[in-house]
Formats: C-alpha cells, sequence, structure tokens
C-alpha cells in the first residue's frame, strides 16, 4: 500500500476555491435557464423573469449579484483574516439565503444547483467561522 503526504488546506484557499465553484454553479443555473422554452423570447422582448422589464438597474442588479462572489475568489485569499472570516460569513449567509429565495417554482437543473451552492455557500460560512485562532490568541 502506497502512503501519500497530506498537506493541510489553508482556510483561505478553501474559501476561495469554493467561491469559485458557487460561481460555477451561478454560470451554469444561469446558461441553462436560458434553454427553457420562451426564455430568449421574453428576454428579446425586453423582460427578464423574475426580474421585469430590461432596465438598467435590474441589469446592474443582476451584475453586482454576480460581481460580488466573483470578487470573493480574490477577496478571500489577500483580505486580513479578521476581516476575511467576517465578510465571508455575512456574505456566505445572504448568498444562502438569496439562492433559497431564486429556487421558489424553478426547474428541477435550477433546484438541483441551488441544493448545492447553498451547500458550498453553508460552508463558506463554517469554514470563515471555525477559522483556526493563533495559539496566544485562545487565551
Amino acid at each position: 500500500m502506497q502512503h501519500f503526504e497530506e498537506t493541510p488546506i489553508p482556510v483561505r484557499i478553501k474559501l476561495a476555491a469554493l467561491w469559485a465553484s458557487t460561481m460555477f454553479c451561478y454560470i451554469y443555473g444561469d446558461y441553462f435557464w436560458l434553454y427553457q422554452p420562451g426564455k430568449l423570447q421574453s428576454m428579446l422582448a425586453g423582460r427578464i423573469v423574475p426580474l421585469g422589464p430590461v432596465t438598467q438597474t435590474n441589469l446592474l442588479g443582476a451584475t453586482i449579484s454576480m460581481a460580488v462572489p466573483s470578487a470573493m475568489i480574490f477577496l478571500s485569499l489577500v483580505l486580513r483574516p479578521a476581516l476575511n472570516r467576517r465578510v465571508n460569513i455575512v456574505l456566505g449567509i445572504l448568498y444562502t439565503v438569496f439562492v433559497l429565495v431564486t429556487m421558489r417554482r424553478a426547474w428541477a437543473f435550477y433546484i438541483f444547483l441551488g441544493v448545492v451552492d447553498m451547500l458550498l455557500t453553508a460552508a463558506i460560512v463554517w469554514y470563515a467561522w471555525t477559522w483556526p485562532r493563533l495559539a496566544s490568541d485562545r487565551h
């Protein structure tokens, strides 16, 4: 039997990988969403379900909702640990709730990706919450 070295993975890398995985689920969910009957026609007519009419405000909101997790991939690697921990906990919770709300009346593929997303964002909260403290801070 072969034995392999087990290298511990830093929390920052785990958080960045979880945000990257979350983004893949978001992107695939949005991509496959376009294949539902009537979605492209609705978009061409200037409506995006469930956002309503295509407006700069709606598109900016959708863009922000995707830009934040995208930025968190990098920010999880560079923010100071205390701030990093807080930001990941808050955004992880917010995005878990966000995905839960968007799954109403969704097709099975979207619900599946939503559940995966919620597990990933819950893991973000967990890893940030349980981020190991320095031995000098434990007293």
